[in-house]
């Protein structure tokens, strides 16, 4: 049956402007004014943006990490994504050294089939450059459509890669297509100065933040970024966390580095004191890179306003407080990494940037959609409202007011950084490829709905690349 969504504002990274979108099979097949079809389910959207599913380029479900696995899966995650307004993410699949990476996509492939509810993406980390890797490689990316490459910068003995696989890995996306993405951070000066703290009885959820300093965060997006150059390729910088770092990507990229930068909320609401909180409570607030001083949110907005930061991903790496985060009672470095951040991650922007005046509504969803769909291979199918597009749409209330808390989210775990936060505007209904997951804020979905999405090569769509030449 068609459907036709009437009465709303349709927002896409471009424009804005009233109209009724039609839906058949599960695709856009009309957009104008006053659409009637006496065969059509008819949704009224009065009072709603209408705006293409978000799409969070970073996200852990169903993670192994510090003898321990994140509480979402990509059932309850994608769940929780789809409340906030999510419809579409890229997850990341973990490798390791001595085996396929084909064993580890199954691995992921097994993890998100039957669960996920909404569609979905891999990352491929790669941990070391041999012979065997990157000779596998050209089948990942032709074949299996995963064609997005992580190198772990940090986390010294667990992901950590040297400098040669970053670099090999950087030459292999230029030949064969895939955007190198990069967790930066100094690992063996982190690792240095965690052992010190704790060496000197320094144990508490705050040291988390005290030796991972921002300096260590500029000094590898800096050094990743020259790489970069050197290897003529294209770099993807996840997480950034301040001002530092933030500098080293718009330095880059105005000396025509193809360089990209995303945040995260947390970053833009949450600051370092929050690790302080006693009873251990800061370990809520424990991931990688660390909360900063609170000056630098200024920086972080400033960067997307301007275009210096393209993206925000949610970074969602759940584990419950109790049980979990508590691991790490004692000794800050056994805390489990990572928050629950996915369902919040679209409202928060809008209510912090957009009801505030600090970005406009166009920018918020190219920050939440957009970008992310161009620079991944996923646009035009997915990213924008058009003619033959998936039917990906959020119907959006932007005057609910609601305030966040672990009591009402959606996520499996037991806190919710954010709790207590007000927030103004939130998704009431959310459609995937044309079908309801969402609907009136009552979930109405199923598990396994959602595709694994093969994407196209970097540079293949309307991303346009800026490398300059190689200089020596």
């Amino acid at each position: 049956m068609k459907k036709i969504i009437k009465n709303g504002t349709i927002v896409t990274a471009t424009d804005t402007y009233k109209g009724d979108i039609c839906i058949e099979d599960g695709v856009i097949t009309q957009i104008g004014e006053n659409l009637m079809d006496i065969d059509g389910e008819v949704i009224d959207a009065k009072g709603c943006l209408l705006f293409p599913g978000g799409i969070d380029p970073h996200t852990h479900l169903d993670m192994p990490f510090g003898g321990t696995m994140t509480k979402d899966n990509f059932e309850t995650g994608t769940i929780a994504a789809a409340f906030g307004g999510t419809t579409t993410v890229i997850d990341f699949c973990l490798t390791t050294k001595g085996n396929t990476l084909k064993s580890a996509v199954d691995t992921w492939h097994k993890k998100a089939d039957s669960k996920a509810v909404i569609d979905y993406g891999f990352h491929l980390q790669i941990v070391e450059s041999n012979d065997a890797v990157l000779n596998e490689l050209p089948k990942m990316i032709e074949e299996e459509g995963i064609t997005s490459l992580k190198v772990f910068m940090a986390y010294k003995n667990q992901f950590q890669a040297d400098d040669e696989t970053l670099f090999q890995t950087l030459v292999a996306g230029k030949e064969l297509g895939a955007l190198v993405m990069v967790h930066a951070e100094n690992g063996d000066v982190i690792d240095y100065l965690v052992k010190k703290a704790l060496k000197e009885g320094n144990t508490d959820p705050i040291y988390h933040a005290l030796t991972r300093p921002a300096e260590v965060e500029g000094e590898a997006t800096g050094r990743a970024a020259i790489l970069t150059d050197l290897a003529d390729s294209q770099l993807y910088v996840v997480h950034v966390s301040c001002e530092v770092a933030a500098k080293k990507i718009a330095e880059a990229r105005g000396k025509g580095i193809d360089i990209w930068g995303e945040t995260c909320p947390q970053y833009l609401v949450l600051d370092q004191t929050f690790l302080e909180k006693p009873n251990f409570e800061g370990a809520k607030y424990v991931w990688s890179p660390p909360l900063r001083e609170k000056w630098n949110q200024e920086a972080l907005w400033n960067a997307l306003r301007t275009g210096q930061l393209q993206t925000i991903g949610s970074d969602q790496c759940s584990f419950d407080f109790k049980g979990q985060k508590e691991l790490g009672r004692g000794d800050f470095s056994k805390i489990p990494n990572g928050g629950p951040i996915i369902e919040d991650r679209v409202s928060i922007l809008f209510s912090e940037g957009v009801k505030k005046g600090r970005i406009s509504l166009n920018q918020f969803v190219d920050i939440v959609s957009t970008r992310a769909a161009k620079l991944f291979g996923l646009y035009p199918k997915k990213g924008t409202i058009a003619i033959g597009t998936d039917a990906d749409i959020v119907i959006f209330d932007p005057e609910a007011e609601r305030v966040i808390s672990a009591e009402t989210h959606h996520m499996a775990v037991d806190y919710n950084p954010f709790e207590g936060m007000e927030i103004t505007g939130e998704p009431v209904s959310v459609l995937s490829r044309g079908e309801f997951v969402i609907r009136d804020k009552q979930f109405v979905g199923k598990a396994g709905s959602g595709q694994f999405i093969k994407r196209a090569k970097y540079g293949e769509k309307q991303v346009a690349k800026k490398n300059k030449p190689l200089t020596m």
